[in-house]
């Protein structure tokens, strides 16, 4: 029997077949995961923020984060047997859910954390395989590590799969 394993908000988790990961409420955030073709390990990551280093000296949850998150997700990813050199990944979210009309970048958030976790994962020589990601409108995503299926769910709007 499979289960659907919930990744909450700053939250990852890893699964094996025939287990899935579900994120709900991606606005902003962005669902990163990751999948090793060969032992078919995957994983979820759902990032709030770009850079842990924008708070420096705070104890923060590195899930959070993309440079942190991203991380972590890959080393636990290798402890359940997957391997860093054959991982793939599928991002969806970073959207812009207000307007914004003022100086700050605040506004740009999920701009933000797309472009940082695209520059992470490329830092890491991971593949990008398929994106949903920008627009106005938030996601849910399940991510089915069987055959690395992401399917993107979001109101009034047909189901995607990546």
């Amino acid at each position: 029997m499979s289960e659907i394993i919930k990744v909450g908000m700053a939250d990852l988790q890893i699964a094996k077949p025939p287990d899935g990961l579900i994120t709900m409420g991606l606005g902003s955030c962005v669902g990163v995961a990751l999948r090793d073709p060969i032992t078919r390990v995957g994983g979820l990551v759902h990032v709030m923020l770009p850079d842990s280093t924008a708070f420096p000296g705070k104890r923060v949850n590195p899930a959070k984060f993309a440079d942190t998150g991203i991380a972590e997700l890959i080393a636990r990813m290798e402890e359940a047997g997957a391997r860093r050199s054959r991982l793939t990944a599928k991002l969806a979210g970073g959207a812009t859910m207000f307007a914004v009309t003022t100086k700050c970048d605040w506004g740009k958030i999920g701009d933000r954390n797309v472009e940082a976790c695209r520059k992470i994962l490329d830092a890491y020589g991971i593949k990008i395989l398929a994106e949903s990601t920008g627009q106005n409108y938030g996601r849910t995503v399940t991510f089915y590590p069987e055959d690395g299926s992401y399917h993107v769910k979001a109101v009034g709007r047909e189901l995607l799969i990546i």
